[in-house]
């Protein structure tokens, strides 16, 4: 259980460092001080448990479909596929009025790698063990 919710909140976390890293991605609300943290923090945290579903489920079934291009492009196709996943993310957030959202595929593909490199520093700084 303490994996599982170290887990969501390095998510959470990449997912905060990539909204302030690319311009494409963003929560609505405020956009500074006490307020913004007040107006983000729970459409963050859903959305990095959307995210977490997501992957966990989705994931798995596109690299599968996809392997002859993840082997061909020596796996370079994975950032593709995270890309998606997150635009993905961003279409079930809009569904349920989270107000997060991300603008094109190159905000996708830049915010794919912010968030894949923040959860691997994070993940190998917190220690997480399954």
């Amino acid at each position: 259980m303490v994996a599982l919710l170290s887990r969501w909140l390095i998510t959470a976390a990449s997912l905060a460092v990539a909204a302030q890293l690319i311009g494409g991605i963003y929560f609505e609300g405020a956009s500074e001080g006490r307020p913004e943290i007040e107006d983000k923090i729970v459409p963050l945290l859903v959305v990095a448990l959307i995210l977490g579903v997501v992957t966990a489920f989705v994931k798995p079934v596109l690299t599968l479909l996809s392997l002859p291009f993840v082997l061909l492009t020596l796996g370079l196709f994975l950032v593709v596929i995270n890309a998606l996943l997150l635009k993905l993310t961003a279409a079930l957030a809009d569904v349920v009025d989270l107000g997060f959202h991300v603008e094109g595929f190159w905000s996708a593909v830049g915010g794919a790698i912010i968030i894949s490199i923040t959860t691997w520093l994070l993940d190998a700084f917190v220690g997480v063990e399954d």
